[in-house]
């Protein structure tokens, strides 16, 4: 029996992939679960385990192609089934026999929640998909005729209409695809980007200069493990990677469609310091992970998300939705790019367990093991700018939430104490980005003097 295999749904809001590698080739036997295609999306690369033993019969969309989730890709001929050879015609020639439909089959790890949204259900699994997949001339009606065989050429339907939405100019891309063709990948990298997009092709400039620079040489592609800039040398142009462009469309997006504001307070943690001091030895002799502030502090923003829900929610044509989930995202830095995996219902976590799940994150994120999972359904967003000595930022909100928080480095001052004393205290800046179309300054200025109190709050002698 022949079983026909289609493009799996690769996180709940996902309506496309990209073929990016045929692991197998027509006439190989796969085994189950075996991985037998490599497909890319916006956020991660993932492999694709064969749903039953057999052998690849045929391979129907070509690497690099973006097609909607539920189109067929390939087709195996089950381990003992029954030899697909043709039929001999029958005695009658007008008579046709009715051929054998494979049974099409998602991949078993591919999630079952449907995408609603306009853009999801404008596709649907089947033979119509297929056919706009790879002709695609509705899908550019409203374009000029040169606009039109320009993009027919150059991307599919799916493909130009992720451009449409991100504003980008196909035109102006160098497509990654078979035979130059733009794919979803050229196209996106997540805000919420995976690893994977770090290892996009740079961008060719439609106004480049065709010559080749005399004075200046264009750098190479950073290799592998190297940062996004390698080495810079003074003088030379370093082309963009797919994700630093990506990057600064989504920040340019968010600083364009959000109204930022700003707000600081200064918090004195030094009682939190002698309580982490006092438990990291065996926190790192018990788990292998080191114990940093940042659990600490993720634990405070979670209780106090509780007291002003509105910070917890996203802006809506139709309304501000409050979030039923707490959700923390924890932006994490890489040589290639950045990148904000996200704890899941961190509110229900001790500190303890928020450093375990913290820790993991950020572990996964620098070796390039993160999944579609851990890059989803953020509500709020955590910065480490301490991390590397910044006393104060105005981060960019993540788009779809209402609000950024950083934890800054934390530095002995004098501080007025009680009685008008001076002591020496260790002081740390907390500062807040927030979508002034969600929360205004009263809103936003509670929930920063609520944070306060509870970090200052904390130790020493707290349980982890």
């Amino acid at each position: 029996m022949a079983t026909t295999i289609t493009m799996p749904q690769l996180g709940e809001t996902v309506t496309e992939g990209t073929v990016a590698q045929w692991l197998k080739k027509p006439g190989d036997s796969v085994e189950k679960y075996e991985p037998f295609v490599e497909v890319s999306t916006d956020k991660v690369n993932a492999e694709v385990p064969a749903p039953v033993s057999g052998v690849l019969r045929e391979i129907l969309v070509k690497e690099g192609e973006t097609v909607a989730t539920g189109t067929p890709i390939a087709v195996i001929e089950e381990v003992g089934a029954q030899s697909s050879a043709p039929a001999p015609a029958p005695a009658d020639a007008s008579v046709q026999p009715a051929p054998h439909a494979p049974t099409p089959v998602t991949p078993a790890f591919a999630p079952t929640h449907a995408d609603r949204s306009p853009a999801a259900t404008a596709f649907s699994p089947g033979l119509q998909v297929a056919s706009s997949a790879t002709n695609g001339h509705g899908a550019c009606a409203a374009a000029d005729a040169g606009s039109l065989e320009a993009a027919l050429r150059k991307a599919s339907p799916a493909v130009r209409r992720l451009a449409r939405e991100h504003h980008i100019d196909i035109r102006t891309l160098k497509g990654t695809g078979a035979h130059g063709r733009v794919t979803a990948a050229d196209v996106l990298a997540a805000a919420q980007m995976g690893p994977s997009a770090a290892v996009g092709q740079a961008i060719a400039s439609a106004a480049a200069p065709a010559a080749t620079p005399t004075r200046s040489t264009v750098s190479a592609p950073p290799a592998s493990g190297t940062s996004t800039y390698g080495e810079p040398i003074p003088g030379t142009l370093i082309p963009l990677t797919q994700a630093r462009r990506i990057i600064a469309e989504r920040m340019v997006e968010s600083k364009h469609t959000a109204p930022h504001a700003w707000s600081m307070v200064e918090v004195d943690v030094t009682t939190l310091w002698a309580w982490r001091e006092r438990e990291k030895a065996r926190f790192e002799r018990e788990t292998g992970y080191k114990l940093t502030l940042l659990p600490f502090f993720i634990r405070a923003v979670v209780e106090s998300l509780a007291r002003f829900p509105l910070m917890n929610a996203r802006f809506t044509p139709d309304g501000i939705y409050v979030e039923k989930d707490v959700n923390i995202g924890i932006a994490v830095g890489l040589p290639t790019n950045l990148v904000v995996p996200v704890i899941k219902h961190a509110d229900t976590l001790s500190i303890k367990g928020l450093a375990l799940a913290a820790a993991e994150l950020i572990d996964r994120a620098r070796k390039g093991k993160l999944t579609v999972d851990d890059l989803s359904g953020g509500t709020f967003t955590v910065n480490n700018n301490g991390a590397n000595g910044s006393y104060a930022s105005a981060p960019i909100i993540n788009a779809g939430q209402a609000g950024i928080v950083t934890m800054e480095a934390v530095v002995k001052k004098p501080v007025v104490v009680e009685n008008d004393a001076i002591a020496i205290r260790q002081m740390m800046n907390v500062c807040l980005s927030l979508d002034h179309r969600v929360v205004d300054g009263y809103i936003a200025s509670g929930f920063l003097a609520d944070l306060k109190k509870r970090l200052e709050a904390m130790g020493p002698d707290g349980v982890l």
